[in-house]
C-alpha cells in the first residue's frame, strides 16, 4: 500500500491509500528533530489503535520543510524497505509541468493541489489552501500549475498580532455575531474573520478577471469550512485535496517508469 506524507510548516499528515480510498489519516506537529524511529513508533501505534493492518510498500512525500525529509527517508528505508518519491525533486515526474518563471520551483504542496484539483475537476480552477500561509493556486485547462498568490495565514496573523501588541490577547478564530465588536476579543475576531473574508473574495475576483475564463473555486485546509459560513463562495470544499494529489502524482510516476 501507499503511504502519503504531507509535511507543512505547522503540521504533518500521514495517510494510507489502498488504491481506491484512504484507510486512515493521522496528523502530528511538524518537528525537524523527530527521528525516523519516532515516526514509526507514532504511526504504528495509531494504526494498531485503529485496528488497521496494512503493509506499506511505497511512500510519497510532499514537504515544505526540507530539514524533515532526511528523517522521513530514514523511516522509509528502515521500516518500509523502499525509497520514497519526493515531490519537487528531479526524479519525481508531474502529470503536467508547471508554467512559471524560469528557475522557479513551486512548493510541493501547491503542485499536489494542482494535480488533485485537475484530476477531480478538470482545469480552470483556483485552489484556496488555508495553512500556515493562505495559498491561491491557479490550475490551467491542461492541468498545469500556472501561478498564484501567497498571503499570510489566518493563525499566523493572530499570533503576530498577539506577539506585537502587548495589550492584545491571543484569541481563537471564529465567525463573530456582528462586525462592530464591543470588547477586545470580538474586535479581533471581527477584524480577522471579515478581513480575511474580504481578502479571499477580493483576490478570487482579481484572479478571475486576470485569468479571463470562468473558474471553479476549491477550498481546502482546516479553516475552509469556517470561511464558507461567511460570504466566501466555494464551489466545493475538499479536506483531502493535497493527499489526493499525492496519489495522482504517484500514479503518474508508476505509469511512466
Amino acid at each position: 500500500m501507499l503511504l502519503c506524507i504531507d509535511t507543512g510548516n505547522t503540521n504533518t499528515v500521514f495517510a494510507i491509500w489502498d488504491g481506491k480510498k484512504f484507510l486512515g489519516t493521522w496528523r502530528a506537529s511538524t518537528e525537524h528533530q523527530r527521528t525516523g524511529d519516532q515516526y514509526f513508533v507514532w504511526l504504528n501505534t495509531l494504526m494498531k489503535a485503529q485496528g488497521l493492518k496494512a503493509k506499506i510498500t511505497e511512500v510519497i512525500i510532499s514537504s515544505t520543510v526540507p530539514r524533515v525529509v532526511f528523517n522521513l527517508r530514514v523511516l522509509c528505508d528502515r521500516y518500509f524497505n523502499c525509497r520514497p518519491l519526493v515531490v519537487g525533486k528531479p526524479e519525481c515526474r508531474l502529470p503536467v509541468e508547471p508554467r512559471v518563471d524560469p528557475g522557479t520551483r513551486p512548493g510541493p504542496d501547491r503542485l499536489a493541489n494542482a494535480a488533485g484539483a485537475f484530476d477531480r475537476h478538470g482545469g480552470n480552477v483556483v485552489v484556496v489552501d488555508f495553512g500556515t500561509a493562505t495559498n491561491f493556486d491557479v490550475v490551467s485547462d491542461d492541468g498545469a500549475y500556472v501561478g498564484g498568490v501567497i498571503a499570510p495565514g489566518v493563525n499566523l496573523s493572530l499570533e503576530a498580532l498577539h506577539a506585537g501588541a502587548a495589550a492584545l490577547p491571543h484569541v481563537d478564530i471564529s465567525q463573530p455575531a456582528k462586525v462592530i465588536g464591543t470588547n477586545t476579543i470580538e474586535c479581533i475576531q471581527s477584524g480577522v474573520f471579515w478581513g480575511y473574508t474580504g481578502l479571499i473574495e477580493g483576490l478570487i475576483a482579481r484572479i478571475r478577471t486576470e485569468y479571463g475564463k470562468p473558474m471553479k473555486v476549491i477550498g481546502t485546509g482546516g479553516l475552509a469550512p469556517l470561511f464558507a459560513q461567511g460570504d466566501v463562495k466555494f464551489d466545493t470544499i475538499e479536506e483531502d485535496l493535497t493527499m489526493h494529489g499525492l496519489t495522482v502524482i504517484h500514479k503518474c510516476n508508476k505509469e511512466n517508469k
